[in-house]
């Protein structure tokens, strides 16, 4: 197996070992200002209608674990997924090339797919965001999360809002914690007396804009409710795994044909949508016929290197 690059200046080796030992490395700022701010403000954008009538923490506060939520479902209102309306900045974020080296890094391959990536805008008030501990892989594979780091995942939570204890901070615990809390590694934590020795051991992720938590779907962790007035968190879910690893998925990018594709087409790189599963430059795939009909479906497409990499020129 090929050794991909393992360290940039935005990750450390030390980043990836702990993601292996913990199932969880935060790197704060992770994107500068430069690069989240236009995110930011896309989703003001995209949510400008959505914190309509929130702000107060009456509704929903924290509760017990065990009691019954209702209205769980309403955590999930403000989602949306790839491709945004919005700028070519929403749009990128996801296929952004220290993400993309750092998943390669994490799962120690050479080849990744993006196969999650979704925004959550989160109000004070609107739901109860309050959770169990749990792992996600239930909706990530049929099966359960692999021994092997290569056949496994990394999902990327990517903060475009600081985040505090009242801004509903995640709460994680690692393997290591984990273990010595409940006497064995697990993937779900069902009685009460198991939620409550995770609760002692949690910790609140609490960072600036732009921070990211990278953890694998076979992590324990739970969401918290938000408690600052007129309080807001933006972030995206962004998911990778090795290419090949048909066993794993979430979103199905073809389902989506009439969603605005080009603002991803129009600017992204070859390797960018390599991670989308397009054939690169060279690729078999692109012959003289396959190049001017997806040309015709992306005419802002600029496909100069598929073109001058053709290995049928003729076809």
């Amino acid at each position: 197996m090929m050794n991909p690059q393992s360290e940039t200046p935005r990750f450390s080796r030390a980043n990836v070992e702990q993601w292996r030992e913990d199932g969880f490395a935060i790197i704060e700022r992770f994107f500068d200002v430069h690069e989240y701010g236009p995110v930011l403000q896309d989703f003001e954008a995209l949510y400008r209608d959505a914190s309509q009538g929130n702000g107060s923490s009456a509704l929903y506060q924290s509760r017990e674990p065990g009691e019954d939520r209702s209205n769980r479902g309403r955590q999930f209102l403000n989602i949306h997924v790839l491709p945004y309306e919005g700028s070519s900045a929403i749009n990128l974020l996801s296929l952004h090339p220290a993400l993309i080296a750092f998943a390669r890094a994490l799962l120690g391959v050479p080849d990744v797919r993006l196969y999650q990536s979704h925004t959550w805008a989160k109000y004070t008030g609107q739901a109860d965001y309050e959770q169990e501990f749990h792992c996600d892989f239930g909706n990530h594979t049929l099966v359960v999360p692999a021994d092997d780091p290569a056949l496994r995942t990394v999902d990327f939570v990517v903060y475009l809002t600081d985040v505090t204890i009242e801004h509903g901070a995640m709460r994680i615990v690692t393997k290591p914690d984990a273990l010595a809390a409940l006497g064995k590694p697990a993937l779900s934590a069902p009685s009460e007396a198991e939620q409550a020795a995770l609760r002692k051991v949690e910790r609140a992720v609490v960072v600036p804009a732009g921070s990211i938590i990278a953890h694998g779907i076979d992590t324990l962790h739970r969401g918290s409710n938000l408690t600052a007035p007129n309080g807001r968190r933006f972030s995206m879910t962004i998911g990778y795994k090795a290419a090949g690893s048909e066993f794993i998925g979430f979103h199905v990018w073809q389902s989506a044909r009439e969603r605005p594709w080009h603002l991803v087409f129009n600017h992204a790189t070859p390797e960018q949508l390599a991670c989308l599963g397009i054939p690169r430059p060279g690729d078999p795939y692109w012959t003289r016929r396959t190049l001017r009909l997806t040309q015709s479906r992306w005419p802002g497409w600029n496909m100069a290197e598929y073109v001058a990499a053709c290995p049928d020129p003729e076809g």
